[in-house]
């Protein structure tokens, strides 16, 4: 990656094209590609640097990023007006870029809060999770009774929550649909950064509490608790009997505390959202490079988003530890096309309008930008929506791309802090797990100021490479896990962006 006194930045000798660092003017010579602009190039966006006829493709990354819908000139603009998706093939090599990992000899540490069984919390929260929407209102007034300074003889405790969704009901009581639901559900309430929590119920919904109970092995207990509103006896009832019910759990989630932990222990859910044409080159590879050295600390992290790897699929396959792994993707795949094509639209509709406006033009060049959140480490294995994860290292889930969606299917896995990149100023939290917001642009950074943890922008600034914000990034998140606060938990985010995927029809 080289970057020219006129802001532009060629990634690989093979491109087609560069990237323009700030607005490029017309007629302005590009030192170094032999090329002047042919007209004005916003910031972010693509220059050409040959000439590349008619249905021929056109390359980023040293990647196909679409196909040339017109005869492109050198120093075109090259955007939606004359770039466009195309059906070539890719080499999956399954495996074959296999490499051993390369562990650190003493990993590093943080301030985890170690539950009964083993698991480490990286937050202390009690919860109150809804089987269905009609019980919405009852949670949230149960988690208000406990805002202010109700928590002040519990300082260990970081919260009550109420985490509602819109469906529950008006679906099969059983299928992929309800079964996505309940495993979302489960994996909150089994979410280690959860002290206890209070499932909440009508009592005639389709979910019903007891076979969601049954589905997933959960046991009822002190830390696990469910009413409906039927059942109890009216809405302000069933109020009342939460709130007691939580005071009767607070005083032993108080008595959590930190300690020293190994990094092992930290799952990092991988997002990005409201992505530009600075996302593949500062702040995902920059991710990408914290995901390394987690990985090499023995931790794990969670890629996803399907529709946004798509066209870049090639290159996880190759990094899979087995061909088994690699059809594991191209299988996710089969089923996303054939699924956009059931609802009359195709995988290029994502990108979104926000993406384009920033220098993004087709979902190939939008996700070999977006594969780069994983580093370079191998993929070990691959998972539905909201499954628990097991394995260490770099795991890939099932998402929509859709932020709020793929990010509640991470935490239900159980990623127990999240990293979200953006470009054109995604504001988001993720409780019970601390969400950390990586800004691709020192211009949206210094925007959005109080939304950023880390300014990735510097990348391209000259003043920090790629390695160095891995390091940043990758020290942030053990002082996240350990209990600093993110910018968005500063804010209260968390809460309303709980989004479980929904599947199949709503009768």
């Amino acid at each position: 990656m080289t970057a020219s006194d006129c802001k532009t930045i060629r990634l690989n000798p093979k491109d087609d094209v560069v990237i323009a660092l700030g607005e490029i003017a017309k007629d302005r010579e590009i030192p170094g590609e032999g090329v002047r602009a042919r007209g004005t190039v916003p910031a972010g966006h693509k220059i050409a640097t040959r000439a590349v006829a008619k249905g021929q493709p056109l390359r980023r990354y040293d990647q196909v990023i679409g196909f040339a819908a017109a005869d492109i000139a050198a120093g075109d603009h090259v955007h939606t007006h004359n770039l466009a998706m195309g059906e070539f093939a890719r080499d999956h090599a399954h495996a074959q870029g296999a490499r051993p990992t390369a562990y650190v000899n003493n990993p590093a540490t943080f301030q985890g809060i170690v539950r009964s069984d083993g698991r480490v919390a990286t937050r202390n929260y009690i919860g109150v999770l809804t089987s269905v929407n009609c019980s919405a209102t009852v949670a949230r007034h149960i988690a208000e009774a406990f805002r202010g300074d109700a928590l002040k003889d519990y300082p260990n405790v970081d919260g009550v929550i109420a985490l509602t969704h819109k469906t529950g009901c008006g679906m099969y009581a059983e299928g992929e649909g309800m079964d996505v639901l309940r495993r979302t559900i489960a994996g909150y309430a089994r979410h280690p950064n959860f002290a206890g929590v209070l499932m909440a119920g009508l009592g005639c919904e389709s979910n019903q509490i007891s076979s969601l109970l049954k589905a997933e092995r959960l046991g009822e207990g002190p830390k696990l608790q469910t009413f409906t509103i039927q059942e109890t006896g009216g809405t302000r009832k069933t109020v009342e009997s939460g709130i007691a019910r939580i005071k009767a759990m607070l005083p032993e989630a108080n008595r959590a505390a930190r300690v020293p932990v190994p990094a092992s222990h930290i799952t990092v859910g991988l997002q990005c959202g409201g992505s530009d044409g600075y996302s593949g080159i500062t702040a995902n590879p920059a991710l990408g490079a914290a995901v390394d050295l987690l990985v090499r600390h023995g931790g794990t992290a969670i890629l996803s988003e399907t529709p946004e790897i798509y066209g870049a699929e090639h290159l996880l396959t190759r990094r899979a530890v087995s061909k088994a792994v690699g059809e594991k993707i191209l299988d996710l795949i089969r089923w996303w096309e054939a699924y956009t094509a059931k609802t009359g639209n195709e995988m290029n509709n994502n990108p979104s309008p926000g993406n384009k406006a920033g220098g993004l033009t087709t979902i190939l060049e939008k996700s070999l930008g977006a594969v780069a959140k994983g580093g370079t480490t191998n993929l070990v294995d691959v998972y539905r929506y909201a499954e628990p994860v097991t394995a260490k290292g770099l795991v890939y889930m099932d998402t929509p791309g859709y932020d709020p969606v793929s990010a509640t299917g991470q935490v239900a896995g159980g990623a127990n802090v999240i990293c979200f990149t953006t470009g054109r100023g995604s504001v988001y939290g993720c409780k019970p797990s601390p969400s950390l917001k990586l800004a691709t642009n020192s211009a949206l950074y210094r925007r959005m100021a109080e939304d950023m943890d880390v300014n990735c922008g510097e990348i391209v600034d000259g003043t920090a490479s790629v390695a160095e914000l891995g390091e940043r990034i990758f020290k942030l998140i053990l002082d996240t896990c350990s209990g600093k606060p993110t910018k968005s938990e500063e804010l209260g985010f968390g809460e309303d962006e709980f989004a479980p995927w929904v599947i199949g029809a709503t009768m």
